[in-house]
């Protein structure tokens, strides 16, 4: 398997200025999935309950997404409510209900217990360590997390960090992690953690590249209309770890090539509900909003 990802398939509730969506399909796992799936082999590890959707499991399967790892069990699925404010960066979470994901503990198949590329989603750190134990030496282990973990649960955040590669964290979850106040002052301390590559995640501002002493900066996509950004860092990550599956050398270069990829992927994901912006994507609508990018970082000699 090229990639792995643990994570949440989950039933979203999400209101926005441009509308609402109801137990629409989400979740970090899901989204992730449906962005690396474009460039590479996924295997999808997650917990969903009885009531999961025919229509989701036929989605992930038509994107070619082995979902082998996928338990079913009894009960609902995880579900949260959100409603964003009128800027689309801060939002009210309106509900979480874990049901199912509640007493999730991952299970990898054996054809996922030996992956090139691993990314660990933003579930508690003693879950992502269940998973370090299972698989065997992937060439780049990927993590997210939450302030949430990095206040409550930081000895077994550490842990995971000591054993990554590469780690995805917004403005305040740098700083919250490692106590201090400037962001590259920031970066650098996460980097003594373990975790040599660090993507600073800026939303609507586009994002940060930290890979040892070299550094990058993207803008993001400017868009007509944001719908729902609540996938949009999933799917950023997704584009960015598909790019690299199955590439001999992990360089700098190919790291910038990732941020583009992942900058791309999740400015369609923004522009609709749920993942309706992933769905049906076209290979043709990639590159012309790649070409878009490039054109908006473009100056003159």
């Amino acid at each position: 398997m090229q990639i792995v990802v643990v994570g949440s398939v989950a039933l979203d509730s999400v209101e926005t200025c441009w509308g609402k969506a109801e137990n629409a399909l989400g979740g970090s796992a899901t989204f992730f999935s449906l962005a690396a799936a474009r460039d590479a082999q996924v295997g999808l590890v997650a917990v969903v309950g009885e009531d999961l959707p025919q229509s989701a499991r036929e989605l992930l399967s038509s994107k070619g997404i082995d979902t082998s790892g996928l338990q079913v069990e009894k009960g609902e699925c995880f579900r949260w409510g959100g409603r964003y404010h009128e800027d689309m960066n801060r939002r009210d979470t309106l509900f979480t209900h874990l049901n199912v994901f509640e007493h999730f503990h991952p299970v990898l198949p054996e054809s996922f217990q030996d992956p090139e590329l691993l990314f660990l989603a933003n579930i508690h750190p003693s879950l992502q360590l269940e998973v370090l134990e299972q698989v065997k030496d992937p060439r780049l282990v990927a993590v997210d997390t939450m302030n949430l973990w990095i206040e409550s649960s930081r000895a077994e955040l550490v842990k995971v960090l000591e054993r990554c590669d590469l780690v995805f964290l917004n403005d305040e979850e740098v700083r919250l992690l490692s106590g201090k106040h400037s962001l590259v002052e920031s970066v650098q301390v996460i980097q003594g953690m373990g975790p040599e590559r660090v993507v600073v995640k800026k939303g609507e501002h586009g994002a940060l590249l930290f890979d040892g002493a070299q550094r990058f900066a993207l803008p993001a996509v400017i868009l007509d209309r944001v719908k729902d950004p609540t996938g949009a860092g999933d799917t950023f990550a997704g584009g960015f770890l598909g790019h690299l599956a199955g590439r001999e050398k992990l360089d700098h270069d190919l790291l910038r090539e990732a941020m583009i990829e992942g900058t791309v992927l999740a400015s369609f994901a923004a522009e609709d509900f749920s993942v309706r912006g992933l769905k049906d994507l076209s290979p043709a609508a990639v590159q012309q909003r790649r070409a878009q990018l490039r054109q908006l970082v473009a100056w003159p000699k």
